[in-house]
C-alpha cells in the first residue's frame, strides 16, 4: 500500500478498533480526533483548516459521521470530494441498517459515494452491543437496573463494535474494491426485555426494560446532553424497531469475514463488570 488508511472518529466505538485491527495486520493507519495527540492527527469536519493536514499522504479512509450537525451529509460529501483531489481511492462510510441508499444523512452519503467512481463500500450494522455497556444505557443499567427504550417488543440483532471493525478492515484491505453496501448484524434478534434478562442473569441483578414513549425519550436524550434534532432521530429509530424494522438476522459479515459475528451472550459474559462497577 502506498499510502496510509485515515480513520475518522478514531476515539468512537469502531474507530478506536478500526485502528488496533488494521495496525495489527501490519496496514499503515492515521487516526484522527478533534483534538489530535496520542498518535492521532487533528480533524474536525467542521473546520476545514484540519482538512488537507489529515489527508496527507492517504489513499483509504474510513468515515464516521460528526455529531452534532444539523446536516451531515453535505459536509462529508465536500470532505470526500476533497479527499478524491488529494488521492484518496477508497472510501468506507459507516452509516446503519435502517438507512437505505438516498435516504436521509447517511443515505445521502451512500448515494454520493455509489456515483462517484471512487472505490467505495458502506457497513449499515445494526444496534451496536456497546451501547449497552458503554453509552447511556450502560449507567442506568448500572445505576438505575434499568434500559429506558421507545422499541416496545420489537427485536434488534445487536452486533459487537469489533465485528464491525473487523469489516471495516476487510472493506479497507481487499484486493479489489466492495462497491456494495452490507447490512452487519448479530446472530440473533432479541427484543429489550430479552436483552435486560439476560444481563439480570449474568449479574445476578434484576435489570428492568422501561418503555417509553417517543416525547419521553426524546427528552431522556436532551437530559443527557444531545440536541434535539440527534435526540430526535434516535427516537424515531427505536419506534422504527418497535415496527419490526430490525427484527432480522443477516449472512453480510460473511462476505467480508471469516469467523462468525459474536454472540450476545459473549458480549454480555465479557462486560459484567461493566454493570456491576460505581
Amino acid at each position: 500500500m502506498n499510502g496510509h488508511i485515515l480513520v475518522t472518529g478514531a476515539t468512537g466505538k469502531t474507530g478506536r478498533r478500526l485502528v488496533a485491527a488494521l495496525r495489527e495486520q501490519g496496514a499503515p493507519t492515521v487516526g484522527t480526533s478533534r483534538q489530535g495527540g496520542d498518535g492521532r492527527v487533528r480533524f474536525d469536519w467542521t473546520d476545514r483548516s484540519t482538512w488537507d493536514g489529515s489527508l496527507d499522504g492517504a489513499v483509504s479512509a474510513y468515515l464516521v459521521a460528526p455529531m452534532g450537525v444539523g446536516d451531515p451529509a453535505s459536509i462529508m460529501i465536500e470532505f470526500t470530494q476533497t479527499a478524491i483531489t488529494r488521492g484518496v481511492v477508497r472510501f468506507v462510510l459507516l452509516s446503519a441498517s435502517l438507512l437505505e441508499v438516498g435516504g436521509p444523512a447517511m443515505g445521502q452519503v451512500h448515494q454520493w459515494l455509489a456515483q462517484s467512481g471512487a472505490e467505495w463500500a458502506v457497513l449499515r450494522p445494526s444496534w451496536f452491543m456497546e451501547n449497552l455497556s458503554e453509552g447511556p444505557h450502560c449507567v442506568s443499567i448500572r445505576d438505575e437496573r434499568a434500559i429506558y427504550s421507545a422499541a416496545g417488543n420489537g427485536r434488534v440483532a445487536f452486533i459487537s463494535a469489533d465485528d464491525i471493525a473487523k469489516a471495516a478492515a476487510a472493506a479497507l484491505m481487499a484486493e479489489e474494491a466492495p462497491n456494495s453496501d452490507f447490512i452487519l448484524t448479530g446472530p440473533e434478534a432479541l427484543s429489550y426485555d430479552q436483552v435486560a434478562e439476560r444481563i439480570s442473569s449474568a449479574i445476578g441483578r434484576t435489570v428492568t426494560h422501561v418503555p417509553l414513549s417517543f416525547d419521553e425519550l426524546v427528552a431522556r436524550h436532551m437530559a443527557s446532553g444531545l440536541i434535539e434534532s440527534h435526540a430526535q432521530t434516535l427516537a424515531f429509530m427505536d419506534l422504527a424497531i418497535a415496527t419490526g424494522a430490525e427484527d432480522r438476522v443477516t449472512e453480510d459479515m460473511k462476505q467480508l469475514v471469516a469467523e462468525p459475528p459474536v454472540t450476545f451472550d459473549t458480549f454480555v459474559a465479557e462486560h459484567v463488570r461493566s454493570w456491576c462497577e460505581t
